[in-house]
């Protein structure tokens, strides 16, 4: 996991813009099954009411949390489902609410569960890769699809 004294960051942010701030870090997962009726592959995209966006699970760390085990606790938490984990995907870096954010990303193959609708998180969609990525509010996230549907085809 980075962290502010990770050598990419010399002075604790993302570059000159963000000199002297820590990042806030978080995690999440691009998480996709094969469809029940014709085994497409579905990825689930998440439906925050606080932003009215449409994005991939992910949230902040808790303290001194590993980075993987956050991502998948958030899958859970978001979705109800719990989550394989696969390849990494690319980290994101950008400002939210001021603040420089590192978001690392994994590929994540759904498990068992079930979505209950909760004040975080109201609405979960299964869609097809090219629908998900149309769906999705940031474009930064859409290169997370593509680079879900390249870790699945060197797998």
């Amino acid at each position: 996991m980075s962290s502010p004294k990770d050598p990419r960051y010399p002075r604790g942010g993302h570059g000159p813009e963000d000199a002297g701030e820590t990042p806030v870090l978080a995690a999440g997962c691009v998480l996709w099954r094969r469809s029940a009726v014709g085994g497409g592959l579905e990825v689930c995209l998440v439906h925050r009411p606080k932003y009215d966006d449409w994005s991939h699970p992910k949230g902040k760390l808790k303290r001194g949390e590993d980075a993987l085990a956050g991502a998948l606790r958030e899958v859970v938490e978001e979705t109800g489902y719990t989550a394989v984990p696969g390849a990494e995907l690319p980290t994101l870096r950008y400002r939210a609410q001021g603040r420089p954010k590192e978001v690392r990303y994994w590929a994540a193959e759904a498990g068992p569960g079930g979505f209950v609708p909760n004040l975080e998180v109201d609405r979960v969609l299964w869609l097809p890769p090219a629908s998900a990525r149309a769906r999705l509010t940031q474009p930064r996230d859409r290169d997370l699809v593509d680079a879900l549907m390249e870790s699945l085809r060197s797998a």
